[in-house]
């Protein structure tokens, strides 16, 4: 397997043009591309370690530089090693190669970034827009440093051009952007024939917020307040990769028993959301029994969360350098007792469940998303590995304390409902377990260290396994100890495009059903 050193002097050892090669220890290589040599670069990567782009970021680097920057985050397989290829972009001409066609999950970044600030993917197959909808000026790209506010929306009733399925027999059936249910916008157009779907397209980002831009105005200090409000139920995990970033663009070590608290609230937070979601998919096949009972221990765990940190969804628990709460010995024990004591009435519930043939009949088969379909979309967490696909940053890329209670990962082949629904299963399982040993093997200590003053235009990533899965947050300093870029990835960005593939050949009365095996975050997606 490769090592630091080895990737560095593999990198040297090229016929491509690079330049300003460094080790970040202890897994980064940072490297510069030419524009022109990127896909070059990247399939150079690709072939020798493994590598693909999980993370493609724009920054507006003129004022510094005199040109715009791409990022693009490689991860290797199977080792903890990134490379971070950063190109250059002239301000007069923002042009740059696409990767779309080697990487689906490229082809989403760069139509972001076109949208956002107007650079110029070429060779790209699909420029339709993707953040910002048909009623934003074409030329207005909001974040770019020098974007004033934008003229008024004028929405002219151009619909957003979906792909028609036609044939004998086909008609389209619209679901959305409002919903009956209290739930997120987001706008299905099935194709279907008689009751079969034959092809499902999504709007999304109708809860666009400019979360990105806004962290570019807040003091450093708030930044964590609005990294846990990006996606509520996953608070936890979204301010533990900011903060990561924050402390890996600083080289700030945390105390060791602040990082095992870390682990514990992050369990906490995977295990609440696990329970719920068995819950709720039970529920959709008309076994409400289960989902009572789901949502009964859901609370539980929530009022467990709110006497050990004074808020149910664990916000305010986390910053930059350790965590701001610590457990007192009664709190640990009970914590440990009531998670004991949800997971003895959840393996009941679970039991009562998968002996329900009626149950069983709708789990099996359903919204099948093959291995190699999920590799192809770079499909990542609990869906991927119901696919057979074994990734877990915490095991593979370990933060916090996870070197040292390292997780049980469960892998399910078939890739259908029921698949998903045991990795949940089991790791609602594991996350109780983790929680008991992070709690129980706390180290003596301090839980917080102070972090230092961020340099001046330093950048640094965080990377944490949130319970839907992986997610990336990369920072930029400025000046005046403030950020000046941040891109966010939630695992909800990489995973929608999967749902328009695991609804074909189901019948249209399955799609609830399958979307909420998914259960994707339309808020985490829209940002």
């Amino acid at each position: 397997m490769p090592d630091l050193n080895g990737v560095a002097r593999q990198l040297r050892a090229t016929t491509l043009k690079l330049t300003d090669l460094q080790m970040r220890p202890p897994r980064e290589v940072r490297v510069s591309v030419e524009r022109d040599e990127i896909p070059a670069f990247a399939e150079h990567v690709r072939d020798r370690f493994g590598a693909k782009p999980e993370l493609i970021v724009a920054e507006d680097t003129r004022a510094a530089r005199g040109t715009f920057t791409l990022r693009y985050l490689f991860e290797l397989e199977g080792v903890d090693l990134f490379i971070v290829a950063s190109v250059a972009v002239p301000e007069d001409d923002r042009r740059f190669p696409s990767l779309a066609t080697r990487w689906y999950l490229a082809s989403r970044f760069e139509r972001e970034i076109h949208d956002l600030f107007g650079l110029v993917p070429t060779g790209h197959p699909d420029l339709r827009r993707l953040p910002l909808h048909q009623f934003w000026p074409t030329a207005y790209h909001p974040l770019l440093k020098d974007a004033s506010s934008p003229p008024a929306f004028a929405d002219d009733g151009t619909p957003f051009p979906f792909r028609r399925v036609e044939g004998e027999g086909i008609h389209e059936i619209t679901v959305g952007p409002v919903h009956a249910s209290v739930i997120e916008p987001g706008h299905f157009r099935f194709s279907v024939e008689g009751e079969t779907i034959v092809n499902l397209e999504s709007r999304l980002y109708f809860v666009h917020k400019g979360i990105e831009r806004l962290f570019e105005t807040v003091p450093l200090t708030r930044g964590v307040e609005l990294a846990e409000r990006i996606s509520g139920d996953s608070s936890v995990a979204h301010a533990l990769a900011f903060c990561q970033a924050l402390e890996s663009l600083t080289a700030l070590q945390i105390p060791p028993r602040a990082a095992y608290l870390r682990v514990a609230l992050l369990e906490l937070e995977r295990l609440y959301n696990h329970i719920a979601d068995v819950g709720a998919i039970c529920a959709d096949t008309g076994f409400a029994i289960a989902n009572a009972h789901a949502m009964r221990l859901r609370e539980d765990l929530l009022r467990l969360n709110a006497r050990l940190v004074g808020h149910r969804l664990l916000r305010g628990t986390l910053i930059a350098g350790g965590v701001t709460h610590d457990f007192m010995t009664e709190q640990v024990t009970d914590a440990r007792e009531t998670v004991r004591r949800a997971m003895n009435d959840f393996d009941e519930v679970v039991e009562i469940a998968l002996n329900n043939g009626l149950v069983l009949d709708r789990l099996h088969g359903t919204g099948r998303l093959s291995k190699a379909t999920a590799r192809e979309l770079q499909v990542v967490g609990l869906a991927a590995r119901a696919s057979g696909i074994d990734r877990d940053a915490r095991r593979d890329h370990p933060f916090a304390a996870y070197a040292d209670v390292a997780p049980h990962v469960p892998v399910y082949s078939e890739g259908d409902v029921w698949a998903r629904l045991m990795v949940r299963v089991e790791e609602a399982r594991e996350a109780a377990n983790l929680i008991t040993r992070a709690l129980g093997g706390l180290p003596e200590g301090k839980i917080s260290a102070p972090l230092p003053a961020l340099p001046v235009g330093a950048c640094g990533f965080g990377l944490v396994e949130g319970w839907r899965g992986p997610i990336w947050h990369w920072v930029v300093a400025g000046e005046d100890n403030r950020l000046v870029r941040v891109k966010i990835k939630d695992p909800s960005f990489a995973n929608w495009p999967a749902l328009h593939y695991a609804i074909l050949k189901n019948i249209v009365p399955d799609f609830p059903l399958i979307n909420k095996s998914f259960n994707l975050s339309y808020a985490g997606n829209d940002l």
